[in-house]
């Protein structure tokens, strides 16, 4: 087994020797892929902001991305935070785009903004007209991949892969790895109905040709008897079926709120946001045997031989 970190300052391939372990995080949506690692400062290790780096493991690629951070500490210590191309999304901008799948938006932004493309699937729902006014292209982004998903049921997952920025199905990025108690070192399980959780929905709209307002709810009575009322309330901006947004916001949001995060489960390198993976565990009011959405992850690499990854699941009741 073996680890590989090396840094590219112009020509020069550096390989330092990293102290304390690396740490690579990603998550399904919104920033980029993050190494933090530590080197020790010497001669010969000179290297700045904007420098590629990328991490192997036993020859698998797993990281490429850019220092952002150098942070120094007075024992010579060289804290370095790197990201993957997703930080460029981060971005903002102003688009106008007409009768385009979220596809074809991304590539031609990310053609904009000379970023390196790899895999883009077609996402297969074209965009009648969008206006993206001084947002982030993660925003942007997420944008025509939600209206895709409202649209044709399907959700799509943007990711770096070793440098080239990718586009695929989530039913793609199913993994045969189970999830267990006894997979990790620990597990935190938390149910609430103190967020997000709402059994009477009552929306609002003001009717102008008619000089009224029109109000539209929805609720479950039986679960107003257990946990009291929790009302949601929102206007609505334009004509449309507000008894079926609110049934369907009820439908949504009567439900409890899960929490699933698992701690020091083993390494799997191919385990990254956004992937699925098979869960089974019997928790206190719920049992789980399905694949659950990796909504966050973090690797620890202590060294060659130890890894680790933290994990944030969601699915079903289960959020992030």
């Amino acid at each position: 087994m073996s680890m590989e970190l090396i840094i590219q300052n112009a020509t020069t391939l550096l390989q330092p020797a990293v102290e304390e372990g690396i740490v690579w995080e990603t998550s399904r949506k919104g920033v980029p892929g993050k190494l933090t690692f530590k080197v020790l400062k010497d001669q010969a290790l000179k290297f700045v902001e904007g420098n590629a780096v990328r991490l192997k493991k036993d020859g698998n690629n797993i990281f490429y991305g850019f220092v952002f951070t150098k942070k120094h500490d007075k024992n010579g210590l060289i804290n370095v935070t790197a990201y993957d191309q997703l930080r460029y999304l981060k971005n903002k901008d102003t688009y106008v785009y007409a009768n385009k799948t979220a596809s074809e938006f991304i590539k031609m932004v990310a053609s904009d903004f000379r970023m390196n493309v790899g895999t883009i699937e077609d996402t297969g729902f074209k965009i009648a007209s969008r206006v993206e006014d001084n947002k982030t292209l993660f925003d942007m982004f997420q944008n025509a991949l939600d209206l895709t998903m409202e649209n044709k049921k399907k959700m799509f997952i943007l990711y770096d892969n070793f440098g080239k920025l990718t586009l695929r199905n989530i039913e793609k990025m199913k993994l045969d790895i189970l999830i267990d108690e006894e997979t990790g070192e620990n597990f935190d399980y938390t149910s609430s109905i103190d967020s997000n959780t709402y059994n009477k929905i009552k929306l609002s709209y003001e009717n102008e040709k008619k000089g009224k307002r029109e109000i539209y709810i929805a609720q479950d009575s039986s679960h107003m008897n257990e946990w009291g009322v929790l009302q949601f309330f929102d206007t609505i901006k334009e004509k449309t079926n507000g008894k079926a947004k609110a049934d369907a916001l009820l439908e949504l949001y009567n439900r409890k709120t899960r929490n699933l995060s698992m701690k020091r489960v083993f390494g799997n390198i191919h385990v990254r946001g956004g992937n699925m993976l098979v869960v089974r565990m019997d928790l206190d009011d719920i049992k789980i045997m399905n694949y659950m959405i990796v909504e966050n992850v973090k690797h620890t690499f202590v060294d060659e031989d130890e890894h680790y990854m933290d994990l944030t699941l969601i699915g079903g009741d289960f959020v992030a």
